[in-house]
């Protein structure tokens, strides 16, 4: 009998019709002699809605109390989920992720995965049960404080699970059919992707293709678990996330993040250990540096750019202001008109003159390059927000269609 860990994300279990579906799911894998543990998102745009609440009360809400408010959508879903397993018959227990022993960091809203004990999921699996364990969701030994992942939380709680359970695989469930060689959104003639290595995938999410969080993928990897991502609502056999593919093509995918901001710091002195005490500043509050580009000293002064999410504008600001004074700094500049697009292929590692035909492509559209990183299967670059369509058309044309 193998082991399944399914994950549904809050799309799939947006109200009771969606539940009804997900249900349907989970017993056709148990059917097929597997044990299954199910981790679900809460429902729909819950999160958000619960976001929003406490910000009608505070400005700036304690971190403690957000955890506590928003680790109580996952545990809805999964209570009405095992309440609709149980009336069909399924025998079931849902689980919150402390009951699961998923233990974490500290770190209110944003804890890492330090630990899954699993007994309690174990012992439910002996007696024949359908276990829901609630993603996103975690419990520290130290503080005896509820925590919560952040986001794609809920991700990488069932490939954790599947890790420490020695799962066959997980399934995670969305509302799309799959990965895709870009946004089929924007780019119409996206093809979706049979299989992809978790190198390639791990740089997709992290650059913007959100059917996957990177968190998950990295566990996957790690812990040598296949993931499996496919609709909730076809039957589509999906995309298979695994070690190694029959073949490396030069470009899987482009993706495009436009939700992150660039930031500039202006007259900076060019001294030994200046951009360690800047970056440890931003790394100390939590902020997630991208793309970072230093300029050519001019007598003995620099300018540094980076890019940052959007949703860190109010922190980010906070350090440059203070780097600024510290530094003796002429000043920053915030430009939220940008967009980074990227090509990933693991073919790159042994094909020369791909960047070049990337900025050749954007080149010939007339459009802006204004930030360059690469790593050895990933070209991005940083551009005018408005350009992102045109970008990922062209380059979806030039490397993959």
């Amino acid at each position: 009998m193998s082991l399944i860990v399914q994950k549904f994300g809050g799309t799939s279990v947006a109200n009771t019709e969606s539940l009804q579906i997900v249900a349907q799911r989970i017993i056709e894998c148990k059917n097929n002699g597997n044990d299954v543990v199910v981790v679900p998102s809460a429902m729909g745009s819950s999160t958000d809605e619960l976001i929003s609440l406490a910000h009608e009360l505070s400005t700036k809400p304690s971190p403690r109390e957000m955890d506590m408010l928003l680790s109580a959508g996952e545990r809805i879903t999964m209570s009405l989920l095992s309440i609709h397993l149980n009336s069909l018959g399924f025998k079931s227990i849902s689980l919150t992720g402390s009951q699961a022993g998923i233990i974490t960091s500290s770190r209110h809203g944003k804890a890492e995965i330090e630990e899954i004990t699993g007994e309690r999921v174990r012992e439910g699996l002996s007696l024949g049960n359908i276990v829901i364990v609630a993603g996103f969701q975690g419990f520290n030994r130290d503080t005896r404080e509820i925590t919560t992942l952040g986001r794609g939380g809920s991700d990488a709680t069932a490939v954790a699970l599947a890790a420490a359970l020695g799962a066959e695989r997980c399934e995670i469930f969305t509302d799309v059919d799959g990965v895709f060689t870009a946004d089929p959104r924007v780019v119409s003639d996206a093809k979706l992707i049979d299989e992809i290595t978790y190198e390639e995938m791990l740089e997709m999410a992290s650059t913007g293709a959100g059917v996957l969080m990177a968190r998950s993928v990295e566990f996957g990897r790690r812990y040598n678990i296949p993931i499996i991502v496919k609709s909730t609502f076809t039957n589509n056999k999906g995309t298979l996330v695994k070690e190694k593919t029959m073949e490396e093509a030069i470009v899987s995918g482009v993706t495009h993040n436009d939700k992150e901001i660039k930031f500039t710091l202006y007259g900076v002195p060019d001294q030994p250990g200046i951009a360690g005490k800047f970056f440890g500043a931003l790394s100390e509050s939590g902020i997630n540096v991208d793309m970072i580009v230093q300029n050519v000293s001019k007598k003995s002064i620099t300018d540094i750019s980076f890019t940052a999410p959007v949703d860190q504008k109010a922190d980010v600001e906070e350090i440059l202001i203070k780097a600024s004074k510290d530094l003796n700094a002429d000043g920053y500049d915030i430009d939220e008109n940008v967009a980074r697009v990227s090509i990933i292929g693991a073919g790159m590692k042994s094909e020369s003159g791909v960047a070049s035909r990337m900025f050749n492509t954007l080149g010939s559209n007339s459009i802006n390059i204004s930030m360059i990183s690469t790593s050895p299967i990933r070209v991005s670059c940083v551009i005018n927000r408005k350009d992102t369509k045109k970008a990922l058309e062209s380059l979806h044309k030039e490397f993959i269609t």
